[in-house]
């Protein structure tokens, strides 16, 4: 008896022995991990949609059922196209007749880019130009025409007349003003390129111009492989300052004249939609303080706006893509009016008919309404704050449903009829499983199981991430452990923390490994314990926990990762001199801000891209969250590490991209002076010309190669 034990203690040890430990080139480089997704599909009229698929030398768009999700017909292919070797991207007309068809993509900032476009005819198969270097080309409603920015103009080509080009605005000019297109700012933080959109009756064009020749530029050198590096310079309005003017226009296709359009007085036109009355322009404005946020109908013949919502805050209002209005322009939105983000539902001229959804949860997502069944179907965290359910209901606020797994993370891709969609599920231990789904939330059919990525997954040596809560600052907080798979209550190990922390954001969700997931396991590996809590200011806890960090952004959330580490140091298995923390960005300036605030419990720590001072952030995001510096000093600086370098007493690597457009290498090169100057050690790696991603070739192999050398040398 006691030889058969020896016998399977000894077989248990050599199937642990037999699993294999992560390494960085499998995260980095060999994608041993990489899960199969299926491409971004665009629902069609019907029940069908397409998908741009690649092969060896040329790509296809292809036709697809929903119901059987098979492939039905190839609309193009490559080809069959002169000039043509691959589709980059793809739109159709109201009627799917035709398509434009984009190539040559040439980036500019993270959401915009320049491109070569066609319009491609089905059913003649002929391939029209449209323009080269041109951006946003879009038909109008009823495809006689599309319109499409050039060298900041805009522009229409109208295909009813022998393809003539009509040019709408000649004031555009590079760092100066800007028609059609957004600038940096409203990009980035307001999260839209294209600055048009043609009435429902295609016989208007609303645009918005923006006047940034009072803008300050900012300037980053680009260093590339020649003898003198070029100089990017570009229009950044950094807190306090200036903002470009934003004004709004409608062009008449009728008239051919242009109107400059009066909404009242604001600083911010964050959105235009047009509204189911081809007469009637829906644009919301926003003050600088981004906490009064209007709603005004616009007419295209008269010109005359009238305000029809208004919503107000003690800190500040988001901007969403929620708007939807019904045949009878009635409209739905989004609101945390009540404390939580719910669905209301308001006649056309503003009054509130009823709050759809209710309670002390959040909805993460809306997805649309079905006006045949008078049914919305939304995302929320009704089953718990870390996981996301697909529900339907009524319009009046009955007969809810799950349509979805109840734990976990599901995601929607609705068909354009809302008769079915794509159900995207993945928790801690199931990575993506994509199910075709009708509406009533039957699955019909599993797509993609990722069975090969689990059958990868259990041959390495992984820990379970074990969530939890933890009581801090009189707040219950989301919590993630990773131990290391052969922990020992026993022993005391070292503990290196990750969080993010920015407003309304979340890292500790129950859902299916990114690649951080994968280097935090290596971590493991090499035992370390690995925790990540989401405090204060982060999201879909309601908007007081999300809002209490106004005026004061790294204050709080600073004070909650100081708390958990100082928890945490009183577990038996912690070991209290050894713990670490790092953040990429918000996080990195979080950071640093740990290891300067908490000198007494932190060790180590790593701030990647990180705001060294909000003063050097943009208007849009930083004044939303502070104010202005005028209004604000001590919210700016009290928190600002480059105030006091001399409260660096552990380890510290700071590492940025010089070709960073968005969180500016400045942030890091003053911090390094200030710890110079209060004469600290630290060490600091800067990667040339890249951006905030710092991705490229090699770079985050050698990025997480530096970062892991530096964790185990000094933590």
């Amino acid at each position: 008896m006691k030889k058969l034990l020896i016998f399977f203690v000894g077989f248990a040890t050599l199937v642990q022995a037999q699993k294999k430990d992560i390494s960085l080139e499998d995260i980095w480089k060999k994608g041993t991990f990489r899960a199969d997704y299926m491409n971004s599909l665009n629902s069609m009229n019907g029940d069908f949609y397409s998908l741009l698929n690649y092969y060896e030398g040329g790509s296809t768009v292809d036709k697809y059922s929903y119901e059987t999700l098979e492939k039905v017909a190839t609309i193009v292919d490559s080809k069959d196209l002169n000039g043509i070797q691959y589709i980059e991207s793809y739109s159709f007309n109201n009627d799917e007749t035709k398509l434009i068809l984009g190539t040559n993509f040439k980036p500019i900032f993270r959401h915009s880019f320049l491109g070569t476009f066609y319009v491609y005819d089905i059913a003649t198969k002929t391939l029209s130009l449209i323009g080269e270097d041109i951006q946003e080309p879009t038909f109008s409603p009823d495809s006689k025409k599309i319109a499409y920015a050039k060298q900041n103009n805009l522009y229409i080509k109208d295909f009813s007349n022998d393809e003539t080009v009509f040019q709408i605005t000649n004031s555009g000019k590079k760092n100066e003003i800007i028609n059609g297109i957004t600038d940096w700012v409203y990009e980035e933080e307001f999260g839209f390129v294209k600055a048009f959109e043609w009435s429902t009756d295609s016989k208007n064009l609303a645009y918005l111009r923006f006047d940034e020749s009072k803008v300050k530029t900012f300037s980053m050198d680009v260093y590339g492989k020649g003898k003198y590096p070029t100089q990017e310079v570009f229009k950044y309005p950094k807190a306090g300052e200036d903002n470009a003017k934003v004004t709004l226009h409608i062009f008449s296709l009728v008239t051919n004249k242009t109107a400059e359009i009066m909404v009242g007085e604001y600083e911010y036109i964050p959105r235009i939609n047009w509204t189911k009355n081809a007469d009637l322009l829906a644009v919301r404005t926003l003050n600088r303080h981004q906490n009064d946020l209007k709603l005004y109908f616009v007419s295209a013949s008269t010109f005359d706006s009238t305000l029809i919502l208004n919503e107000t805050d003690k800190a500040y209002v988001d901007v969403n893509d929620d708007l939807t209005f019904l045949e009878d322009n009635s409209f739905i939105w989004t609101s945390e009016k009540d404390g939580f983000n719910h669905i209301y539902h308001y006649d056309k001229s503003g009054k509130l008919i009823n709050q759809v959804t209710k309670g002390n949860w959040e909805v993460t997502s809306y997805y649309g309404y079905n006006a045949a069944k008078k049914t919305i179907y939304y995302q929320s965290v009704e089953n718990g704050s870390i996981n996301r359910g697909v529900y339907s209901i009524s319009l009046t606020g009955g007969n809810k449903k799950l349509l979805s797994n109840t734990t976990g993370t599901n995601n929607a891709a609705f068909s354009k009829n809302l008769n079915y969609f794509i159900n995207t599920f993945s928790d801690v231990n199931t990575p993506p499983v994509y199910t075709l789904r009708n509406s009533d939330g039957k699955v019909l059919k599993t797509i993609k199981d990722n069975a090969a990525l689990k059958e990868t997954i259990a041959g390495y040596n992984l820990s379970k991430k074990e969530f939890s809560i933890i009581s801090i600052n009189g707040n219950d907080l989301n919590m993630y452990m990773i131990k290391p798979s052969n922990f020992d209550a026993t022993k005391k190990y070292p503990v290196l923390m990750h969080q993010y922390s920015g407003p309304g954001s979340q890292q500790v969700a129950n859902r299916w490994n990114g690649a951080n997931d994968y280097w935090h396991q290596m971590l493991a590996q090499d035992g370390y314990i690995i925790v990540c809590v989401d405090g204060r200011g982060t999201g879909f806890k309601g908007r007081d926990f999300k809002k209490v960090t106004y005026m004061n952004l790294v204050k709080y959330e600073t004070e909650d990762q100081i708390a958990v580490a100082k928890e945490l140091a009183q577990l038996p298995y912690v070991d209290a001199k050894r713990i670490g923390i790092w953040g990429w960005s918000f996080g990195g300036h979080m950071s640093t801000n740990c290891i300067l605030k908490g000198n007494d419990v932190f060790a180590a720590a790593i701030a990647v891209a990180p705001v060294t001072t909000w003063r050097f952030y943009d208007t849009i995001y930083t004044e939303r969250y502070m104010r202005t510096p005028e209004e604000n000093p001590t919210g700016y600086d009290d928190n600002s590490p480059l105030n006091y370098p001399e409260l660096l007493q552990g380890n510290y690597l700071l590492v940025h991209g010089t070709g960073d457009d968005n969180v500016h290498v400045q942030n890091s090169y003053r911090m390094i002076e200030a710890l110079v100057q209060a004469n600290k050690q630290f060490e600091w790696a800067m990667y040339p010309d890249k951006n905030h991603g710092i991705y490229g070739g090699n770079t985050r192999l050698h990025l997480y190669t530096k970062m892991t050398n530096f964790i185990k040398n000094n933590l």
